[in-house]
């Protein structure tokens, strides 16, 4: 026997699913029709601007409301730009700048791209107070390691987007800032009191729902003064207790994607995780990107199963998926002003870069590029000063991989701009660097997170606080190496 009509339909109004390629197959727009609250778009959904307007239209021949989410975070993670990189320059670097206001415009123009492309719920910002220098997924995609000024920066960007009519979705909760771990691939803990909590990580996510956040998501971390052995995307004492009551928040809870190592382990599978996450107070469940009709259909049964068999109440599913609903009507009523980003974003990055030591001398250098892999949530988004530069050589290197003395003859007479991404952590990287800058005139461009670690001997440090392409134009303009 298949699956009671309407509760398939009602478990269908809790899930965010994902398709493959440019073009939504039909069994994606048919799903819509069907009750599934929306899809999320990743990189490989998106060529360019007509084609994603394509897209989701035909989405919306499925229903009109159906939700339509993206990562567009600016800086780092991008899906609109991941072919170029992004042309606003990330958190870190509006952090950094420490202007609110033109925090809220860079906010306001990528709602608008959003907006105007079809798009209507933004899964940004990312408001996670970055306190670990070697955390793996957070880095430049937060607005800084002060609770105060994150949480000002996170009102400002929620506010922007939801000005442009894009519903924000501020995350990770309770704050994924001081991990270690990325959550893609385990299961990352922070073992701390939960009022350390409330004064470290958490004011950006009391800033955020006092700005009025349409969502927020959840983090696939463990704390286990408040989830035990589990993430906090399963964990009712995190996201009805402290999340609903403790913070007031009424609107949204979504689930990072249930895909991720970091809930998928914890459950046994992504349907099981949406049977848990919903019990705990989730409403709408991210599936992930690598999702087919089959396995929206899977997760919709586990949920009717679970209706059945006593571990979800139909009210805590009702619930979930009205407040998906209301989430919809808001995005086909929210009003936005219209904005004009010319240059928005490259002139940010510009304020965003810092400079220690001095550039005087840069004649013709030789750039090295030092490889560094990028994360899940990233993608393989193109970086650096590449596609900046005038005439000056550039060569990319692995730094580990790397023996000093083959770039000091590559150089020969010019100076070396090293370029690199969390190069306190990069294997070979310290180690390269300290060598090349004993016997050379070196100048190091970072673009990662700025650690505290220097290198010793250089010529200059410079800070760009991202590795987007307005990142990258900014560094190769204070080189004076611009095309």
């Amino acid at each position: 026997m298949g699956l009671d009509p309407g509760l398939r339909r009602l478990a269908l109004g809790t899930l965010l699913a994902a398709y493959p390629g440019p073009v939504p197959p039909d069994w994606a727009v048919d799903l819509v029709a069907d009750g599934l609250a929306g899809h999320t778009l990743f990189g490989s959904n998106v060529n360019e601007p007509a084609q994603v307007s394509a897209s989701t239209a035909a989405l919306r021949s499925g229903r009109p409301d159906v939700l339509i989410a993206i990562d567009e975070e600016g800086g780092d993670v991008t899906r609109l730009a991941h072919a170029t990189g992004s042309p606003y320059p990330g958190n870190a670097a509006l952090g950094a700048i420490g202007d609110v206001a033109l925090t809220r415009r860079v906010y306001q123009a990528i709602g608008a791209e959003l907006a105007n492309l079809g798009i209507t719920v933004d899964l940004a910002p990312t408001v996670d107070v970055n306190t670990a220098d070697d955390n793996p997924i957070i880095g430049t995609r937060s607005f800084g390691a002060d609770p105060v000024a994150v949480a000002a920066h996170a009102a400002a960007a929620t506010a922007g987007l939801q000005a442009a009519g894009v519903a924000a979705c501020a995350k990770h909760f309770p704050g994924h800032g001081a991990t270690v771990a990325d959550s893609h691939h385990e299961l990352p803990t922070v073992d701390v009191a939960p009022d350390l909590l409330r004064q470290r990580d958490l004011p950006p996510f009391a800033a955020v729902v006092a700005a009025g956040a349409r969502a927020v998501m959840t983090a696939h971390i463990r704390v286990p003064a408040l989830t035990g052995d589990g993430p906090a995307t399963f964990s009712r004492a995190v996201l009805v207790d402290l999340l609903r009551h403790e913070y007031g928040f009424d609107g949204v809870i979504v689930t990072d994607a249930l895909e991720m190592k970091g809930a998928a382990l914890a459950a046994g599978g992504v349907a099981p995780g949406a049977v848990r996450a919903l019990a705990a107070g989730a409403d709408l469940l991210c599936i992930g990107a690598k999702v087919d009709a089959e396995l929206v259909e899977q997760v919709a049964a586990e949920i009717v199963a679970a209706l059945g068999d006593g571990r979800l109440e139909r009210a805590r599913v009702e619930q979930a998926a009205g407040r998906s609903a209301e989430l919809a009507a808001w995005t086909r009523t929210a009003g936005h002003t219209a904005v004009n980003p010319t240059d928005l974003g490259y002139a940010a990055a510009r304020r965003a870069v810092r400079v220690e030591g001095v550039l005087a001398g840069l004649d013709r250098p030789l750039v090295v590029q030092l490889h560094a892999s990028s994360t899940i949530a990233e993608g393989r988004v193109p970086w650096g000063l590449g596609p900046h530069l005038n005439r000056t050589e550039q060569i990319r290197v692995v730094a580990a991989e790397t023996d000093p003395a083959d770039l000091r003859r590559r150089a020969g007479d010019r100076p070396i701009v090293l370029v690199g991404r969390h190069l306190h952590r990069l294997p070979g990287g310290p180690e390269l660097t300290n060598a090349l800058a004993a016997t050379h005139p070196v100048v190091v461009v970072e673009m990662g997170w700025p650690a505290s670690w220097r290198p010793d001997g250089v010529r200059a440090f410079v800070i760009t606080y991202g590795a987007s392409h307005a990142n990258g134009r900014a560094a190769a303009e204070v080189l004076g190496l611009i095309g």
